[in-house]
């Protein structure tokens, strides 16, 4: 489930086509405006390590000019942990190749669970140079209409920087977004959904 693009030279805007889907690039420095929903203010975020005033809140201020600076050995990793089940749709990222340079990832693993024990990686991909916020899907599994992919449901989501360009060792990650399906599916698509209201008043407990 890898996926490999060349990111550094794309204008803005512009769709760059993998064997997995699409990625949307956009070299902006302020998040750009999408049709999905930001879910990730419902969560609580931690990294492995970071930095003094270079922590988890700079992934979320909005400032590009601020980053998570881990500082600790690798692999770095940012993990996202919900109250409930989400439906989870895309990851965005910001990362700046020309102003972080070998602090830059070049190889993420996004996994996926209930708890920290169970969780399973979804999706692989692999980075060139990138410049801006890059948008992709967090499931590579085609949705049942044969357009676009699935969400997936989880409560946590994790994202490790496994590698950096040049061999960098510490890493910095100037903003990231977890985003919804543009329409909650999440009962329809869940395969055990709680349904059964004896169920449902357990459907939030951990």
């Amino acid at each position: 489930m890898s996926s490999a693009v060349q990111l550094g030279s794309l204008p803005s805007d512009v769709p760059a086509a993998t064997p997995e889907g699409v990625f949307l690039v956009h070299n902006l420095r302020r998040p750009p405006v999408l049709p999905w929903p930001d879910i990730g203010h419902l969560a609580k975020w931690s990294v492995s390590s970071f930095k003094f005033g270079f922590g988890p809140e700079c992934l979320q201020d909005q400032d590009p000019d601020t980053f998570w600076h881990s500082d600790g050995p690798q692999p770095h990793f940012i993990t996202v942990e919900f109250p409930r089940k989400m439906a989870i749709q895309k990851l965005s990222l910001h990362l700046t190749y020309k102003f972080d340079d070998s602090y830059t990832p070049a190889a993420l693993s996004v996994r996926a669970g209930t708890s920290p024990g169970d969780l399973q990686e979804v999706r692989a991909v692999t980075l060139d140079r990138p410049d801006g916020w890059i948008t992709f899907d967090v499931s590579a599994e085609p949705g049942d209409d044969g357009e676009g992919f699935k969400p997936i449901h989880a409560y946590i989501l994790q994202v490790i920087i496994l590698a950096n360009h040049m061999n960098g060792k510490d890493t910095h990650v100037r903003g990231m977004r977890i985003l919804g399906p543009i329409e909650d599916q999440a009962s329809w698509d869940d395969p055990f959904p709680f349904v059964d209201p004896k169920f449902k008043m357990y459907e939030h407990i951990r």
